[in-house]
């Protein structure tokens, strides 16, 4: 775990955020019913090369016993969780997908992720992905000097569960900076007042995974796509966060991005 306290390298972080965040504004018009999730792939790799002039850090990238993941996005389709492998899926109307990028930009990670409607979503996968919004929100609103992890967790699962759906337990939140993951992990469920004290400087990802379904879960043949077990939707959307002195800073916003719930704004 490390703190970022230097204003240069705090810059060079936020850049590296709002770039991630500009691929998602940039391929939100070609997400629509007939084109390939690996299409979408391509121009994502496309613009971060030539027009951010940034790095993946997806291509290739190789955990202890994964195969390199060959995308520069992944692309999670309905009852696709996480870590969905662009290719010759081709979108239909009614599809949900979550669009999920990280960059490296002067050595830092920029990494967030939104949903997607192609064409006209269900009402459940509308309620779903607007719920899973409100509780990656609810975490973000918990972080301040002096809260604890289990703050940010704790709102996610009850909103999530009151809601009458289900928390993904097998994948967390992670810290993030000049590494990809790095401590801490940020669990979306667990209980109030427990777990790591937050302090300035910290910087993570929450990222709530909810499913309409059941919790529990399977990864394909493929080696990286996670599915609900039970083939119910699946949503995620996912933010970096900075612990400033009096609260947080979002790092990877942009002027597309869908702006917070009014009980933040409020």
């Amino acid at each position: 775990m490390g703190l970022v306290t230097n204003a240069a390298d705090l810059d060079r972080m936020r850049a590296a955020c709002k770039d991630a965040a500009k691929i998602l504004d940039y391929i939100t018009p070609f997400v629509k019913p007939g084109v390939t999730t690996g299409a979408l792939d391509k121009l994502v790799l496309e613009y971060l090369t030539d027009e951010l002039k940034v790095k993946s850090a997806t291509v290739g990238y190789a955990p202890p016993g994964y195969t390199p993941f060959p995308g520069a996005i992944c692309t999670s389709v309905n009852h696709q969780i996480c870590h969905g492998i662009p290719g010759d899926r081709v979108l239909k109307n009614t599809d949900i997908m979550n669009i999920d990028v990280t960059i490296i930009k002067d050595g830092w990670f920029g990494d967030t992720s939104r949903m997607y409607y192609v064409g006209e979503p269900s009402i459940l996968a509308r309620r779903l992905t607007d719920i899973t919004f409100e509780c990656m929100w609810l975490g973000i609103a918990q972080v301040k000097p002096g809260n604890t992890l289990g703050d940010i967790g704790s709102v996610i699962q009850k909103h999530a569960e009151s809601s009458g759906f289900s928390v993904v337990r097998e994948y967390c939140g992670h810290g993030i900076g000049q590494r990809f993951h790095q401590d801490p992990q940020v669990l979306h469920y667990g209980k109030a007042k427990t777990g790591e004290i937050l302090e300035p400087g910290l910087i993570f990802t929450i990222e709530p995974m909810i499913n309409s379904g059941r919790r529990e879960i399977r990864q394909l043949a493929d080696g990286w796509t996670v599915v609900t077990r039970d083939h119910s939707l699946s949503a995620q959307w996912e933010h970096s966060i900075l612990v400033t002195d009096t609260g947080y800073e979002v790092l990877t916003v942009s002027e597309g991005m869908p702006p917070p719930p009014a009980f933040i704004t409020a």
